[in-house]
């Protein structure tokens, strides 16, 4: 027999809104554009323009934000469902309340965030050529026997990385040629055509690993020089490479001097040779734009601060993000309908009509609010990181960078500590020191012998101070570190000033050494 019973339980759940919120909150400035142009292709009652605009009170904005997003949110989800508005006069009465009301528009460079009207909508850009079609240009140049090999050479140029490598196996090639060309190739032609590949510019292209690359780029040095000496300095140092690389690359300099029998003034020539090769033959060419742009060769702010004779001032980029308003053409079919209403001339189809523009018009309203959301918040957020770090924004000395936690900003704006670690996420802000993450603003703290709390960002800084002035024959090893920076009053662990090393990418001491 089957048992029932009732139950009751407390569920907190997000809104669409909410969730749509959050999720724009997550975007930087330089692809918010490209959500909205998603958002204007999608809801054809959202449109674009600045015909209608708000203001703003400046000085209202720092220090009060009385938007609440929940309640509009929890608004809309308390109105009546479709079937009722179908059913009752409530629809009639919603017509006659929004036409009544201003229309929701939102003027994205409105001078409530700084925004300026003369910005630049687009950076442009100038186009290359691509390093694969440099590559595929060079292939006239060799003699092949028949058109499948010079298929197979446009396989390997399309197998070889953005850093100029082939890290593909021949076995894997070789699969690769039956299934899409239909060409049965063996090993030993794979290997022979890619020979002839390596011969191309840039010198050192199609290696399958760094020490090939690098024994690539000096033995084309050898066919094209015909000084003795350079000669000389030049197969020491394709021996050091073939032989010792392996010692090369921990620096086993004393070790090399040893088996090589060489001075120390010799074994610097052939170092320093090998310094001027270049581990990534790809470097000199510009690949595919759109992946370089989202690589990172060029960053977009989302905030900028200037100092005003003393005065911070902060403004949000407003570059290539359109104004955003309701489409005047589904305002006119509102007003229509409520016409035609009054005169009796309307259907059910009409009604259904309505109903679907009612529906466009109030997610486009909802994303409007959340465009609108989304800046009061980076505002805020960002004018309390300002404020809290207001030593680093006025001297940029990165010393004065105080210990900031997700915590202490949340507490400040009264927002939740996700919604801060979203805005912090992937933002940037541009000063008059640098283009700086908003990550790097929040550290732990930690205290100095005088009982004082630091920034963990402070210790990092002296700590790269001290490596960047340290003896490169005799580099400073982690216990020395660890020595003189309890000298100056912090006493850090041994593995703590290892694991900051990491962090800041610095090699062990051994890793350090050079031959001055």
């Amino acid at each position: 027999m089957i048992k029932q019973h009732l139950s009751q339980s407390l569920l907190q759940k997000l809104s669409p809104q909410q969730i749509q919120l959050m999720k724009l909150l997550q975007i930087p400035t330089s692809i918010l554009d490209q959500r909205i142009q998603e958002e204007l292709e999608s809801n054809p009652a959202l449109d674009e323009g600045n015909e209608q605009e708000e203001t703003y009170d400046q000085d209202e904005k720092d220090t009060e934000y009385e938007t609440d997003y929940e309640a509009e949110a929890s608004e809309h989800n308390e109105k009546d469902s479709q079937d009722d508005l179908m059913n009752s006069d409530s629809f009639d009465d919603y017509l006659n309340n929004y036409m009544d009301d201003n229309t929701a528009s939102y003027k994205y460079k409105s001078e409530e965030f700084g925004g300026s009207e003369e910005e630049h909508r687009a950076v442009p850009i100038a186009v290359e050529s691509t390093f694969h079609d440099h590559l595929k240009k060079q292939i006239g140049l060799l003699k092949l026997k028949n058109e499948n090999q010079y298929k197979i050479a446009l396989q390997l140029i399309g197998s070889i990385d953005d850093d100029g490598y082939l890290r593909r196996e021949p076995n894997a090639i070789i699969d690769d040629l039956i299934f899409s060309q239909n060409i049965v190739a063996t090993e030993k032609e794979i290997l022979e055509i890619l020979g002839k590949i390596q011969s191309f510019d840039p010198p050192g292209v199609g290696a399958r690993s760094l020490q090939e690359c690098l024994l690539l780029q000096v033995r084309a040095k050898l066919k094209n020089n015909t000084n003795k000496l350079q000669l000389k300095v030049l197969r020491l140092t394709e021996f050091i490479l073939e032989k010792y690389f392996e010692e090369f690359t921990k620096k086993h300099y004393t070790k090399l001097q040893r088996v090589l029998n060489l001075t120390e003034a010799q074994l610097k020539v052939a170092v320093n040779e090998i310094l001027k090769l270049n581990p990534k033959p790809s470097s000199g060419y510009v690949d595919q734009l759109p992946t370089s742009l989202v690589a990172g060769h060029y960053i977009v702010p989302d905030f900028t601060i200037h100092n005003r004779d003393g005065v911070l001032e902060l403004s949000l980029n407003s570059r290539n993000a359109p104004d955003l308003r309701i489409n005047d053409q589904y305002l006119d079919m509102l007003r229509s309908y409520k016409d035609n209403k009054k005169a009796g001339n309307t259907n059910k189809q009409e009604k259904e009509a309505v109903l679907f523009i009612k529906q466009k018009i109030e997610s486009a309203k909802w994303f409007i609010d959340a465009i609108k959301q989304r800046q009061d918040t980076l505002y805020k957020t960002m004018y309390a990181i300002m404020q809290y770090q207001q030593d680093y924004f006025m001297t940029g000395d990165q010393k004065k960078i105080k210990p900031m936690i997700l915590k202490d900003i949340a507490e400040i704006t009264s927002l939740d500590i996700s919604t801060v670690s979203r805005v912090a996420n992937s933002k940037f802000v541009q000063t008059e020191f640098g283009t700086k993450r908003l990550k790097d603003f929040f550290s732990e703290s930690m205290q100095n012998e005088e009982g004082d709390e630091v920034s963990t960002l402070e210790v990092k800084k002296i700590l790269s101070d001290l490596v960047q002035n340290e003896s490169k024959r005799k580099p400073l090893s982690d216990e020395k570190l660890k020595n003189l920076l309890f000298r100056r009053g912090y006493n850090i662990a041994r593995r703590t000033i290892a694991k900051y090393r990491e962090q800041m990418n610095i090699p062990v001491a051994r890793l350090r050494k050079e031959l001055v």
